[in-house]
């Protein structure tokens, strides 16, 4: 196994003090990449790893980098619903209008997931809801397509 394999094992592991030793050890690893295209700031949010995704921002991970499909790891932590995350990465500068592949975005995705928290702070952010996907849809189509009438009024 290389460097860069035992650095994304122990971000799936949890293992903090590991992970720092390996920062010191490879610090260029912060900004890398695996097979799917994941950093290891994407990585570390996929698995709710709130204190990974701190210390590898505070090592200058790229907090707007996409995976293969253009997600970033706002996009990727909005459908989930995890706050602490979602303010972390705004807060740390990631872009809350980014927009994946499909021409998603994080609102969009939060919306289609119903995850009234995530929504409420994009756009307390900012985040625009007139961004069109691929599919020509804003988020207020979904949450009235879903019937998410919790969403509506935010959104509309």
């Amino acid at each position: 196994m290389n460097a860069q394999e035992l650095f994304f094992r122990t971000i799936q592991s949890g293992n903090l003090e590991n992970l720092k030793l390996q920062l010191q050890n490879n610090p260029h690893l912060v900004n890398s990449e695996d097979a799917r295209g994941f950093t290891p700031l994407i990585f570390a949010t996929y698995f709710d790893k709130e204190a990974i995704a701190q210390l590898l921002i505070e090592h200058k991970a790229n907090i707007n980098a996409k995976d293969a499909s253009g997600n970033t790891a706002l996009i990727g932590v909005s459908f989930k619903g995890n706050v602490k995350l979602t303010r972390l990465l705004i807060k740390n500068g990631a872009d809350v209008n980014a927009q994946n592949n499909k021409g998603t975005t994080a609102l969009s995705f939060a919306t289609q997931y119903n995850q009234e928290a995530v929504v409420k702070i994009l756009l307390e952010y900012n985040a625009d809801k007139s961004i069109k996907d691929a599919d020509g849809k804003i988020a207020l189509y979904y949450a009235k397509s879903k019937e998410f009438y919790n969403l509506i009024p935010l959104l509309g």
